[in-house]
């Protein structure tokens, strides 16, 4: 659901660019007031494990389309739902400024579609409810399922709302909305499955971290030095070599968009001062465009091929390893600045 700044108008991204500061100026506060600072280790290494898994796209049976792990119930479930929304934004932040992977205007409404459906809204609402204070497996399944397909189903139904509110004719909203959200219900309930496997793993390795008291009202527990190595590793192994395997199918939005208008071009809107202004900001920040390197990209367009048979590519490498570091660092960067309670002033 990574969608690009032609999809919409300046008004529509700005609005939401405001919308998306404005949460996570919140949920930092949030962070900041109930001394999440312990959570900061953990919070770095999930951040670098979900950005690896958006890499591993998922072949949709019988579709034509892929989909991939949001990751923002995950987040929400095991930091809490303020620092899952501020590792979810991370995690756009970086894919959008350094991976060119969604535009910039259209960050706004990324972290909003992507981190505030899933954090703020299906993991309170949904997951919270259904799993309980103390949730066996099958409990965790349900909820995570359908906080999951909810979450999923209110960001891909924004998707649609802010095209048809950029005034993007090229999307109907009837006919978007007819392909936007069973494609994203079929991604939602592997995204489901997938939550539910990593929550249960949690439960076993270290429980604590589950408990809703602990992340809210209580002490905060600090991630065993075996989950975070866990943790580590999968990203790393993510994306240094699962990526490799990840489908070649566009992915729900592109496929939507497609099935609308019959091509998956992503400049819908006419481009604006704005719009090129933050697409030349964006090509100076991209350190890797589309996670390859600019000299692989000139080579691939010139439609040389050698190589191509093997699965194997040390490019797509490089970015899931640097993408995961970056990711890391930058969370436990801004985790202990803002995750730190200011010191109180001693009375005179």
């Amino acid at each position: 659901m990574h969608m690009a700044d032609g999809f919409i108008s300046p008004a529509v991204g700005c609005t939401m660019w405001a919308a998306s500061a404005a949460i996570t100026a919140l949920c930092a506060r949030k962070v900041r007031q109930e001394k999440e600072v312990r959570l900061v280790p953990l919070m770095g290494v999930l951040g670098a494990f979900i950005f690896a898994c958006q890499m591993l796209n998922f072949t949709i049976p019988g579709t034509g389309s892929s989909g991939h792990l949001g990751g923002g119930l995950i987040l929400a479930v095991l930091l809490g739902p303020y620092a899952g929304f501020l590792v979810m934004a991370a995690i756009l932040a970086v894919q959008a400024l350094f991976f060119a992977d969604g535009g910039l205007l259209a960050l706004g409404c990324n972290i909003f579609n992507m981190g505030f459906f899933s954090c703020l809204v299906a993991y309170p609402f949904i997951y919270r409810p259904l799993a309980g204070k103390n949730p066996g497996t099958g409990r965790i399944t349900l909820a995570s399922i359908a906080a999951a397909v909810i979450g999923l189903q209110l960001g891909a139904f924004s998707v649609v709302l802010e095209t048809t509110a950029s005034g993007i004719s090229a999307l109907p909203f009837a006919q978007f909305v007819e392909l936007m959200l069973p494609i994203h219900l079929a991604i939602g309930v592997v995204e489901g499955l997938a939550t539910a496997a990593i929550v249960i793993f949690i439960s076993r390795a270290q429980p604590s971290l589950l408990r809703p008291a602990d992340l809210e009202t209580g002490p905060v527990k600090k991630a065993s030095f075996t989950v975070l190595g866990i943790f580590a590793v999968a990203a790393l192994l993510c994306g240094a070599a699962l990526s490799w395997f990840a489908s070649a199918y566009p992915d729900g939005l592109e496929w939507s968009v497609a099935g609308v208008t019959g091509s998956e071009e992503t400049s819908l809107a006419e481009p604006s001062s704005l719009h090129r202004s933050l697409e030349s900001v964006q090509a100076s920040t991209a350190i890797m465009p589309d996670y390859a390197l600019p000299a692989a990209e000139e080579t691939a367009s010139s439609g040389e091929t050698e190589g191509a048979s093997s699965i194997v590519n040390p490019e797509t490498s490089l970015a899931g390893v640097l993408g995961s570091v970056i990711i890391a660092a930058l969370v436990f960067a801004a985790g202990y600045l803002f995750g730190r309670k200011p010191h109180s002033h001693c009375p005179r």
